[in-house]
């Protein structure tokens, strides 16, 4: 099976290019093409990069000549390929409109105009927006509140409307924050992790009450696979765990972990249009077999040890120009 992963040196991307080696080794060809902006990572994927099943491209969703030459043949596409970090979309979000709306729609056309059976769109459950009770199903509105979370919707509409138009083979997940291992560490949890090895407080926006439910990677990567599958065409599915945590519990964990007091805690402006919690039903893909099999607590203890085990990693990051100390 011959399969294009788009954005496939970021967290998420990186993470199931490793996923799709470990669990089918030869049996897949995989094309990874991305961009390389500033969250791209070679470092994430050493141990794949030689594989001769494994092959790099440098380039942009948005170039349709490329994804000639790159995508042809290709049995799947996963579209990994996005701008992700809510803060940096407030500051200025056309790179966002450029990447995660205008690349999507590039690769949609390229879906239509040539035969690749399946094409899996990565999205969020922040195009939801927020809820006070209850959770959001795969048929709820779209109210996206922050830039990001925007371009993100306007994506999923555009699948919408390909498929409504066209009937091209496409399937849509709306993943949970995700967390673990080579997470760039501007996110929350890999930056409480990194400040606190660095002896710097952690950063809590507002009250630090907001909810989020936690999933690890390589529960999610595992989730996309079985969706590439057993999925159905045309589909959406939400994709968590069910595991809800303020960013206090949060930082709280993390600091008791690393044996620290909540001295290091440093309450901060709240970002604008912050949406106060997520939660996700999962009953639909719970249909098609899926159970997280990572407890919580334990991958977050894991995930701890891998910052403290890899600091060349995130301190190359951490040092460099780009990096923004008070976003996550």
């Amino acid at each position: 099976m011959k399969i294009l992963v788009t954005g496939g040196l970021g967290f998420i991307g990186s993470s199931f290019i490793r996923h799709m080696i470990s669990e089918y080794d030869s049996k897949v060809e995989i094309i990874n093409l991305d961009k390389v902006t500033y969250c791209s990572n070679f470092d994430s994927l050493k141990d794949v990069e030689n594989k001769k099943n494994y092959r790099f491209v440098k380039g942009d969703i948005s170039d349709y000549g490329l994804l000639e030459k790159t995508a042809k043949g290709a049995d799947i596409i996963f579209n990994f390929a996005a701008e992700t970090h809510v803060d940096r979309s407030i500051r200025s979000s056309l790179d966002f409109v450029k990447s995660n709306v205008l690349g999507l729609s590039t690769l949609l056309e390229f879906v239509r105009r040539n035969d690749t059976r399946k094409l899996v769109h990565i999205s969020t459950d922040e195009v939801y927006g927020s809820i006070d009770n209850g959770s959001f199903n795969e048929d709820s509105n779209l109210l996206p509140n922050s830039p990001y979370a925007a371009t993100k919707a306007s994506a999923d509409l555009m699948v919408r409307a390909y498929i409504k138009t066209y009937g091209i083979p496409v399937i849509t997940t709306r993943s949970s924050n995700n967390f673990g291992p080579y997470q760039y560490p501007e996110k929350v949890i890999p930056l409480f992790i990194t400040n606190i090895l660095e002896n710097r407080k952690i950063p809590l926006y507002g009250d630090g009450m907001n909810v989020r439910d936690w999933l690890y990677v390589e529960d999610n990567c595992t989730a996309i696979d079985l969706v590439s599958r057993k999925g159905r065409i045309h589909e959406t599915y939400n994709i968590g765990a069910k595991n809800e945590k303020t960013n206090l519990d949060i930082a709280r964990f993390i600091l008791k972990d690393m044996g620290k007091d909540e001295s290091y805690v440093e309450f901060v402006k709240d970002r604008p249009a912050h949406d106060r919690r997520y939660s996700l039903n999962c009953s639909k893909i719970a249909k098609l077999g899926f159970r997280p099999k990572n407890n919580f607590y334990d991958a977050l203890k894991k995930t701890i040890k891998w910052y403290k085990d890899n600091k060349e990693w995130w301190k190359k990051i951490k040092s460099a120009k780009t990096f923004e100390t008070k976003f996550y």
